[in-house]
């Protein structure tokens, strides 16, 4: 099991707004969480449930506390069963199926529902929020089926798991092995709690997985703006390409900023001293020349999604709102999830058209046709040897395959809303369906991402040792040197998938940070 960060590194969750990198780095155990220990702070979440306390004892009518819950509102619940019914609605929602969610994406919605009801809004109690923190704290994650949600009335299956466990039921995952989750409690000296009235609500009833899923969606694709950039740089020389294409002036007349940058980048990438050959196109195929046009509407999305993710990251989203300031209970819809859909129908269309740009680039540099004097499918091998070796054509084939089905997944999620729950729940918004597609493209993409990588190592090293006279700048010689460590020349034909798993783990971990940076802000740390 990874070692816990020292305790000084650490998020603190009072209400105060948090960014995506402050998930970011809970996720990946860099930072701890930590709910404030301020006196005002956790006043007011006091004094949320203390109102809900006197509503109760005065007989106030509460969706989900004193009600049944969805198109159940009608019905009205005992006194004497109030205080079993956020019980049930967990245990009745335990029916999530599908892959279980990583240990990353688990610490990333703790983290996030930590933060919405630390916002205050909610009515739960302090010892909630400290359970939840005390999760984190310990690396007790609850197994939470990825399937199950329609995105409103939030994630209500998934997040059941997280309200069982909380209470000491089902399963987690503790210390790398799968476990019961009251001996996981037991283990680590909690008390599993018992709901009061509106937590169960509290808990399930909002966008946390959606949300949390998008917090890691976004980095992902952030990375690939950049690096597709850098990959194109090494095709326009693997191609023996128009730098030309790139000019600051021409991007001056079409001010997206993104493609802006992509041009920049590229710019910077492919300065050299390599005079132009005469033999050159006056203009490249679309997939050279147009790559900043491609890059830059991803690049100039992600701020965009950044700005609907974090929004609902930061906001109360359960239902009902409690404000203790006015002691008011207002009801609402604020679990639907229809930013964060829209984010990741938008973002997943994005990054599949940078799948789509990179398997053109590579269909023009396996092919004699196109890849000025380099060897077929970038094959290694010389002399007679040369007829039984294939180079990258299976590597090609299967980047097509990876690119179609990311471009088969772009279909919306959020348009196929559903009537569900007795007509109640007649308008939903399919987030967390969303987030998942997204998750998916990503995938498939960095896998074409790899392939990439492994053809610019290949083609960068063919075009040297066919023309000693081209120069690569030092950001492509370092990047060149870098993939020749991880990755030998393909001279004789081999397998390359565990190469290939490889380079998509590199891409995961963050290890190419280009153009200075990765693009992120800082998390909020306190130390």
């Amino acid at each position: 099991m990874k070692n816990l960060p020292p305790k000084t590194a650490r998020v603190c969750f009072d209400g105060s707004r948090l960014q995506i990198e402050d998930i970011l780095a809970i996720a990946d155990q860099n930072v701890q969480a930590e709910l404030s220990t301020a006196q005002t702070f956790r006043d007011r979440i006091a004094r949320g449930a203390a109102f809900l306390d006197r509503l109760l004892r005065e007989d106030g009518v509460i969706y989900g506390v004193t009600t049944g819950y969805g198109d159940s509102c009608t019905v009205t619940i005992p006194p004497q069963l109030i205080a079993e019914l956020p019980h049930h609605l967990y245990t009745y929602h335990g029916c999530g199926m599908g892959r279980l969610l990583s240990p990353e994406e688990t610490r990333a919605v703790l983290a996030t529902r930590l933060a919405s009801l630390s916002q205050g809004f909610s009515g739960v109690s302090v010892a909630l929020l400290v359970q939840l923190e005390r999760l984190l704290k310990h690396d007790v994650l609850p197994l939470i089926p990825a399937e199950g949600s329609v995105g409103a009335s939030g994630d209500l299956t998934p997040l059941s798991y997280l309200a069982a466990v909380l209470c000491g039921e089902r399963e987690v995952l503790f210390q790398g092995e799968r476990c019961s989750a009251a001996h996981a409690l037991m283990a680590v000296g909690i008390k599993p709690l018992r709901l009061r009235p509106k937590e169960g609500l509290a808990i399930m009833n909002g966008t946390a997985v959606m949300t949390a899923l998008a917090c890691l969606a976004w980095r992902r694709a952030e990375r690939i703006a950049r690096l597709s950039t850098r990959l194109t740089a090494c095709n326009v020389v693997i191609s023996a390409g128009n730098a030309h294409h790139f000019d600051e002036r021409l991007f001056a007349v079409k001010p997206h900023p993104g493609q802006q940058r992509a041009a920049a980048r590229l710019r910077q990438d492919l300065a050299s001293d390599r005079p132009a050959r005469n033999e050159q196109r006056l203009q490249d195929r679309y997939s050279l020349r147009c790559a900043p046009h491609v890059i830059g509407v991803l690049d100039d999305a992600l701020p965009f999604f950044r700005t609907l993710i974090e929004n609902e990251l930061n906001s109360a989203n359960d239902n009902p709102i409690i404000d203790p300031d006015s002691e008011q209970v207002l009801h609402g819809g604020h679990f639907y999830g229809g930013h964060i859909a829209f984010a990741m129908d938008g973002l997943k269309c994005a990054v599949a058209n940078i799948a789509d740009l990179m398997d053109r680039q590579l269909a023009l540099l396996v092919d004699t046709r196109y890849n000025h004097g380099l060897p077929p499918n970038l094959s290694g091998a010389v002399g007679p040897r040369a007829a039984i070796n294939h180079g990258l054509k299976a590597v090609q084939i299967s980047v097509s395959a990876w690119t179609a089905e990311a471009l088969k997944l772009t279909m919306p999620a959020s348009v196929f809303s559903r009537s569900t729950e007795c007509h109640n729940q007649d308008k939903v918004s399919m987030g967390t369906i969303a987030a998942r597609d997204c998750l998916r493209v990503l995938e498939l993409t960095e896998q074409v991402m790899a392939a990439m990588l492994l053809a610019a190592r290949q083609g960068l090293a063919l075009r040297l040792r066919q023309d000693p006279t081209v120069v690569l700048s030092p950001a492509l010689d370092d990047f060149l040197n870098d993939l020749s460590f991880r990755v030998s020349l393909v001279e004789e034909d081999r397998a390359l998938d565990r190469e290939l798993h490889a380079l998509v783990e590199a891409q995961r971990a963050g290890v190419w940070r280009l153009y200075d940076s990765e693009g992120c802000n800082a998390p909020k740390v306190h130390t």
